[in-house]
């Protein structure tokens, strides 16, 4: 699992950040502070803990299939429409969301099997580019500069975030808009900030207080996406 993004806003509602305290692990992995006790009673409380956090997270996954079906399958179409253009994707986030923007990005560029790859960017992957920019500037244009000096108007843009908060996904998403390229959010809880963004063309939201559970989740909403950008693009020839 990775870990918790940063920045932007509160890390967990209910579940520890990477400097939670002793009592919010505990409520997570109560076996790891039960004492001495028997290694049976203790692998069984492993056991049922791994058991109720693999039917959190199909409950949550299946509870976002459902709800976002639809616009899954119009933002898809849309992103074919772009890719059919010549268009390209440009994924961003922080911290753990950065890594499954980059996973994002190289599923499109790589898929498996004899899936047909299409042109996609992390904009973390250029780490001289982004410490650059954070150090001259501000860590809030590291995503916004860098989609107006790459960004043009059949392009796409998907930010990804655990709280929809981070000022420079905010601002990476508006460049996107203003440049008239497809835009689309990731994000958990209730979608933050993102959802308040205008002119985002689709949000997808997790709706978890748990950042394991949102990641967990988010990793099946661009899956999704892939597949279904593949098939709109099958489906035009």
């Amino acid at each position: 699992m990775t870990a918790p993004e940063a920045p932007g806003g509160p890390q967990t509602r209910g579940a520890p950040g990477p400097r939670g305290g002793t009592g919010a692990l505990e409520a997570l992995y109560p076996f790891l502070y039960a004492g001495a006790g028997d290694l049976e009673a203790v692998m069984a409380e492993v056991r049922q803990s791994t058991i109720a956090k693999t039917h959190e997270i199909t409950q949550l996954r299946r509870q976002v299939c459902a709800a976002d079906a639809g616009r899954l399958r119009a933002c898809a179409a849309a992103m074919a429409d772009r890719f059919a253009a010549g268009g390209r994707l440009l994924a961003f986030g922080n911290g753990g969301s950065s890594t499954d923007a980059q996973e994002l990005a190289a599923l499109f560029v790589n898929p498996d099997g004899e899936a047909r790859p299409l042109p996609a960017f992390g904009l973390t992957n250029d780490s001289a580019v982004v410490t650059a920019l954070c150090n001259d500037i501000s860590v809030d244009v590291m995503f916004s500069r860098q989609i107006a000096a790459f960004g043009r108007h059949q392009d796409i843009a998907i930010a990804l975030s655990t709280s929809g908060n981070s000022e420079n996904l905010l601002r990476g998403l508006a460049e996107a808009g203003r440049r008239g390229m497809l835009t689309a959010g990731i994000a958990g809880y209730e979608g933050g900030k993102m959802a308040e963004l205008s002119g985002l063309d689709y949000l997808f939201v997790a709706p978890s207080a748990s950042v394991h559970r949102i990641q967990e989740a988010q990793t099946t909403i661009y899956h999704a996406l892939w597949e279904l950008t593949l098939m709109a693009l099958t489906e035009g020839g």
